[in-house]
């Protein structure tokens, strides 16, 4: 009998042990099981949200727009010249760089390109124009001489039509320029003429020396009209 109990005892006991191992290794495989799933569940969550976080950032589709190309002004400059080296309009050159005038000088830059080109307008057909004669204007300092005024067309014989400084005066027939001796009036100084009013020393001739100018007028008729006169002129710069 006392066999028996003995007997029973430890069949509890290999029984209740083994149940206890067995219950240990599915609870910690069911644990496993578990950490696994949440695990890759929490790396699907976290890959999700970095790739709506992506926002692909268009590119811009404007490019750059070139640097104008400035010009440094040498000694003998001059608008004209710089355009026409430069193929533009010398409208275009004047409003680029915010001139209202001709006067230039050895140092200063300007620019001479842009994103268009001022469309020059077509210059009036040549007629006979009547010069009439403008009030002096008031500058101080200003220099007066007393010269003899010959006249000139861009069509004389032996003539260009193209001036010392530079001016097309066949494609510029509206402008006011007159031929002096540079010894005594440089290139490109603003004067008023007394009967032709206020112009540009913008060109010389071979008899143009001392005190003698010659003003350019369009027309043949209006050049053999203005002959030979003694007129004042100013120098205004």
């Amino acid at each position: 009998m006392l066999k028996l109990k003995i007997f029973l005892l430890a069949i509890l006991f290999v029984g209740s042990t083994y149940l206890g191992v067995q219950g240990s290794v599915l609870a910690n495989t069911v644990v496993q099981d578990e950490e696994f799933t949440i695990l890759d569940y929490l790396s699907d969550i976290i890959s999700s949200k970095e790739s709506d976080e992506l926002v692909e950032v268009p590119q811009s589709s404007k490019e750059l727009e070139p640097e104008p190309i400035v010009y440094k002004v040498t000694e003998g400059d001059n608008l004209y010249r710089i355009a026409r080296n430069h193929d533009i309009s010398l409208d275009s050159l004047l409003a680029w760089n915010g001139l209202t005038g001709e006067l230039i000088h050895p140092g200063d830059e300007l620019i001479v390109s842009g994103d268009g080109e001022l469309v020059e307008t077509a210059a009036p057909a040549k007629e006979k124009i009547a010069v009439s004669p403008s009030p002096p204007p008031t500058v101080s300092n200003e220099k007066e001489l007393l010269v003899t005024a010959t006249a000139y067309t861009a069509y004389c014989e032996g003539c260009s039509g193209t001036t010392a400084y530079g001016i097309d005066l066949r494609a510029n027939p509206n402008h006011k320029v007159i031929a002096v001796d540079p010894n005594l009036i440089p290139l490109g100084t603003k004067v008023w003429v007394e009967g032709y009013g206020e112009a540009i020393a913008a060109d010389t001739g071979g008899a143009i020396k001392g005190h003698k100018i010659d003003v350019f007028i369009p027309s043949y008729d209006g050049a053999m009209e203005w002959g030979v006169r003694k007129v004042k002129m100013k120098v205004l710069n």
